[in-house]
């Protein structure tokens, strides 16, 4: 289920040979977990791209936020102003976990994973191909990626390095 080749221009994520579209991904996901972010547009970017959006901002249980989209009363001029509202607990549920934290944290984040139902992670290291951080940027080295595919997969779960998904979100 490993999904960490990119193919930014068509939105499809390989896995040894066979392609999985992300409009596909993401029309199974409601529930996106952020655990960690580069900025405060990616979730500001999934909330506005319809997804039910809870950030994780440090690690207490009670460090949770949902973003929601308070709409205007003209849609079609203003589609609505981004909120944050503290909820201090993790959600019931998620669908999608994404995080901007070390790989050494996988073995936590599967656990949330799994405990939430969530059948993907995906995973930011913040560095672009030259090893320059980049708040976009979705390169690991190859071995660390291997390992990291490997983890997630033997737990049943789907991998995405990549791309941007604030990016892929708003396609």
């Amino acid at each position: 289920m490993g999904m960490d080749s990119r193919d930014g221009s068509t939105g499809d994520v390989k896995d040894n040979g066979s392609a999985m579209n992300l409009k596909e991904i993401f029309r199974t996901v409601q529930t996106i977990l952020v655990i960690d972010w580069p900025s405060k547009e990616l979730p500001e970017a999934l909330t506005r791209a319809g997804f039910h959006v809870v950030v994780r901002g440090g690690p207490r249980p009670e460090d949770h936020s949902a973003y929601e989209l308070h709409s205007s009363r003209n849609l079609a001029h203003d589609p609505g102003e981004v909120v944050v509202r503290h909820i201090g607990r993790a959600p019931e549920r998620a669908d999608l976990i994404y995080s901007y934290r070390p790989l050494s944290e996988l073995p936590e984040i599967i656990t949330t994973a799994k405990r939430l139902g969530a059948q993907t992670i995906w995973t930011q290291s913040g560095l672009s191909a030259a090893g320059v951080i980049d708040r976009k940027g979705c390169w690991v080295p190859e071995e660390e990626l291997r390992l990291a595919r490997n983890l997630v997969e033997s737990a049943g779960l789907r991998y995405i390095t990549g791309p941007y998904i604030g990016d892929a979100a708003q396609r």
